[in-house]
């Protein structure tokens, strides 16, 4: 095997900081010919779906991508606009957030990306721009707040697929998660006020999470306790009686049993349970998709309104907000401590340094 190297790099450059964000991507376009390479991609990996593999491909190439990409690219065309696919542009303005705030504090040895798990830009096409431009030293966010094999999991992958054909390979900084980050819990929990604000609180506040098998919660996932621990902090800074929210999993596929309870089937329960109002939030997504756009802000407002519900409000993921902004360059500043030093004073950096460790 030839591993990939710079045969004219110069040893004499300074080392430079790279951090690398990271979410799981969109095909190209919202068509049936963009969907198909894409879905292939991401239905091709194991972590995404366990199941014997020479099985899964019989299934995936002789009917699933047959049948599912022109499906799919009928949700994406509801959700596409003049930005094109509302996950990259979210993840575009992330990076462009975070980065500005990091070049403030930290200044030109800091380099910010975005790339995306599936589809472009793509984690190796990004990595090699990363690496060329003299990055010795990276931090890794996938923007999952909570660890799953087939999202946290399968980036790590991809990162060391690429790094294992790599001459020099960086120094190397992994957030797996952040399902109870204090400042992530606080930024979840004011957007929920922000929507009070300006609209009645509903009889129930439904916490939907993506979901996945239950068999990976039986294997050792821990992605189900993770999203009830952020639902239940969220909760206890809103001060909710455990009565005025549910916590539910959405986007099943497949005939498998999936985390329960499910989103659809409980919103199509609870008008006749005497929730007549309902609002609802994705906190396991940190941008507006496909997931959220079209299935929550569409798809289950029919269920539950046409199920006997008068109110159904969506809230939208914290995209670029300036709050959240705020909290993943805390995250990202936490792991560049040691690697490179903030542009302040010593008394300034010590008081950074503690309250970040805090």
């Amino acid at each position: 095997m030839k591993y990939q190297g710079f045969p004219d790099f110069d040893h004499g450059s300074a080392p430079r900081v790279g951090v690398l964000m990271t979410n799981l991507g969109t095909p190209d376009a919202p068509t049936k010919e963009a969907l198909k390479p894409y879905l292939k991609q991401f239905l091709s990996d194991p972590r995404v779906v366990e199941v014997p593999r020479l099985i899964w491909w019989l299934i995936l190439n002789g009917i699933i991508l047959n049948t599912r990409p022109k499906r799919s690219a009928e949700g994406y065309q509801e959700v596409w606009t003049d930005r094109g696919s509302p996950l990259l542009y979210h993840l575009q303005d992330q990076v462009a957030g975070v980065e500005k705030r990091i070049a403030d504090r930290w200044g030109d040895p800091v380099m910010v990306r975005g790339a995306m798990r599936y589809g472009n830009p793509s984690i190796p096409s990004v990595l090699q721009e990363m690496f060329s431009a003299g990055v010795q030293r990276l931090v890794v966010l996938p923007l999952y707040p909570h660890y799953g094999g087939p999202t946290t999991g399968s980036t790590f992958d991809a990162l060391a697929e690429d790094m294992q054909q790599r001459r020099w390979l960086p120094d190397l900084r992994f957030i797996s998660c952040y399902h109870d980050d204090p400042g992530y819990i606080e930024a979840v929990a004011a957007s929920v006020r922000d929507h009070w604000q300006h609209h009645p609180k509903a009889d129930k506040l439904v916490f939907s999470y993506h979901g996945m098998p239950l068999r990976y919660l039986n294997e050792g996932d821990p992605y189900h306790c993770q999203c009830h621990k952020t639902t239940r902090l969220v909760a206890e800074a809103l001060g909710l009686a455990s009565e005025e929210y549910v916590t539910t999993f959405q986007s099943r596929f497949g005939r498998e049993e999936w985390l329960k309870p499910y989103t659809d089937m409980t919103l199509k329960e609870l008008p006749a349970q005497g929730v007549k109002s309902l609002q609802i939030l994705c906190p396991g997504f940190s941008a507006d998709c496909l997931e959220t756009i079209e299935e929550i802000g569409m798809e289950n407002r029919d269920y539950f309104m046409e199920s006997g519900g008068e109110r159904y409000e969506y809230i939208p993921c914290l995209n670029a907000e300036a709050q959240h902004l705020d909290v993943l360059t805390n995250m990202i500043e936490r792991e560049l401590l040691g690697w490179t030093s903030p542009r302040y004073d010593p008394a300034q950096t010590a008081a950074l340094a503690d309250a970040l460790r805090s």
